[in-house]
């Protein structure tokens, strides 16, 4: 777009020998021209703030999501225990950002490996930052840390959660963040002065980032804890612990559904963007209404996918299966969300269902225990996702989306080489080994510690009525009837029968 300039010294002649004085005349228009560029100036830093906003509270209501999600997974006597891990998920995660993790993640300058600027916020905001990109991005932290509550739920100790919640959100989930995101990043596709392989890691909303760390952490406390009572039978054959409600896991699949319209899309951070070289009316705005249909694309064919091929399974047509489905669609699609083209996008859905079936499969023979699926969700379709951006991404869209370094590399498949693929490898290498690294130890240390599962008392009884005080339900039965004096009914199959 071109800029709106003024020169008084350009104008003045223009004028003719009749005007008194050009010069000043000059300078006053040039003046008023100045103003209102300044104005459109400060309108495109209102629109584009106003759009991460509103796309960081769109990321945070998936936190309602994902606590729906894992209330209707686990069994009723344990929904108010998960309910809280997500709410604190959030808290905890939230001051342990705003200390740490945006100024590791984010602070430049600063090394490849590393942040070193901004903590506690201080100078923010710059040029480069203001307090909706901080928004935006704690959204995303709390994200991973979600992820991984789900996979050691009905048995983990509380204080254990808030240990791990804090070090994941402050530590271990924002030097990934460096790595990848940031300007600074030893692998990011924004640092043009120094690109792993030409290209660096096109991870454009986080499978890798958020879902792969979320979903490997979550691996390895599950793995350590070992599997619910009862999961397993004597001989070793699985048994379904089947959640209370497959309403809320219903509700909770919208509502991460709705909020992965920021999640994706709001990774631009920016909407008022012009693109050089094509028609005035398509811009960054066209590429955020893409990168929501190839996300809805993704979701809606893993979901049909996962429907009929559990049907051929197991022959039923279960709506938590299609609904865990519908969310691997999304977690695989989340990398590559913006550089790849519609009909791709339902490639990406179709295998991440085909990738969950199987890392669910894998999960039951090896004795596994994940009540909502959350390792193999988002650690496998994450990793799928990134694989798949490596393939099919497009050599246009890479260049509107990372600009500043003409010949990218791009997909495999889409004539860009290899060496996409390459920088997508070690991304997964290195994920996996830094969330082992440091996830890994700090589980162990837990156990170690017995801080980490609940007693087998506890579990069989439920943690709400052991260490939450009571049920998130509310029951009445003889005992508690007479107790308070008021006599109850029970409702049952024959007829009523007065206490």
């Amino acid at each position: 777009m071109a800029s709106l300039n003024c020169s008084a010294d350009q104008l003045a002649p223009l004028f003719g020998s009749n005007t008194t004085d050009a010069a000043a005349a000059a300078a006053y228009i040039c003046n008023q021209f100045t103003t209102v560029s300044q104005k459109f100036s400060d309108t495109s830093f209102a629109v584009d703030s106003v759009y991460l906003l509103f796309s960081a509270f769109l990321v945070f209501s998936m936190q309602l999501g994902f606590a729906m999600l894992c209330a209707g997974s686990v069994r009723a006597k344990n929904t108010m225990n998960i309910m809280l891990t997500n709410v604190l998920d959030a808290a905890a995660g939230g001051l342990f950002y705003y200390l740490f993790g945006f100024a590791f993640a984010f602070g430049t300058p600063s090394n490849g490996f590393i942040g070193k600027q901004f903590f506690g916020l201080k100078s923010i905001p710059s040029s480069s930052y203001d307090y909706s990109y901080f928004l935006y991005q704690w959204a995303f932290a709390i994200a991973a840390a979600g992820i991984t509550s789900g996979s050691i739920a009905e048995r983990t100790q509380f204080v254990a959660y808030l240990i791990y919640s804090s070090f994941l959100t402050g530590f271990v989930y924002p030097v990934v963040s460096h790595w990848f995101w940031s300007s600074d990043g030893w692998a990011s596709a924004t640092n043009t002065n120094n690109l792993l392989f030409g290209s660096g890691v096109i991870d454009f909303a986080g499978s890798g980032v958020v879902h792969m760390v979320g979903g490997i952490a979550g691996l390895y406390g599950a793995l350590i804890e070992g599997p619910r009572i009862g999961r397993f039978d004597h001989s070793g054959r699985s048994v379904a612990l089947r959640g209370h409600s497959a309403s809320l896991v219903v509700l909770g699949t919208f509502l991460l559904w709705f909020g992965w319209y920021g999640f994706n899309p709001g990774s631009f951070t920016k909407i008022l963007v012009t693109y050089e070289n094509v028609p005035s009316y398509y811009g960054q705005w066209s590429a955020v209404g893409r990168t929501a249909v190839t996300t809805t694309l993704a979701g809606c064919t893993a979901a049909l996918t996962t429907l009929f091929g559990k049907r051929i399974i197991s022959g039923h047509w279960n709506v938590t299966d299609v609904c865990n489905g519908l969310l691997g669609g999304f977690a695989a699609i989340t990398a590559g969300c913006s550089v790849v083209e519609p009909w791709a996008a339902i490639i990406c859905g179709f295998v991440a269902a085909l990738v969950l079936i199987g890392c669910n499969m894998l999960a039951a023979k090896l004795k596994f225990d994940d009540p909502l699926e959350a390792a193999q969700l988002h650690g496998g379709c994450g990793a799928w996702g990134i694989i798949f951006t490596a393939l099919f991404a497009t050599e246009e869209y890479v260049n509107q989306v990372y600009p500043g370094k003409a010949g990218r590399p791009y997909g495999l498949f889409m004539g860009g080489g290899g060496k996409l693929l390459g920088a997508h490898i070690i991304q997964i290498l290195v994920i996996f080994g830094w969330v082992s690294a440091t996830m890994g130890p700090l589980f162990f240390i837990l156990h170690k510690l017995k801080l980490l599962r609940i007693s087998a008392e506890d579990e069989m009884a439920g943690m709400d009525l052991t260490r939450h005080g009571g049920f998130a339900y509310v029951y009445h039965d003889e005992d508690d009837s007479h107790k308070n004096g008021i006599p109850m009914t029970k409702i049952g199959p024959g007829p009523a029968v007065s206490n």
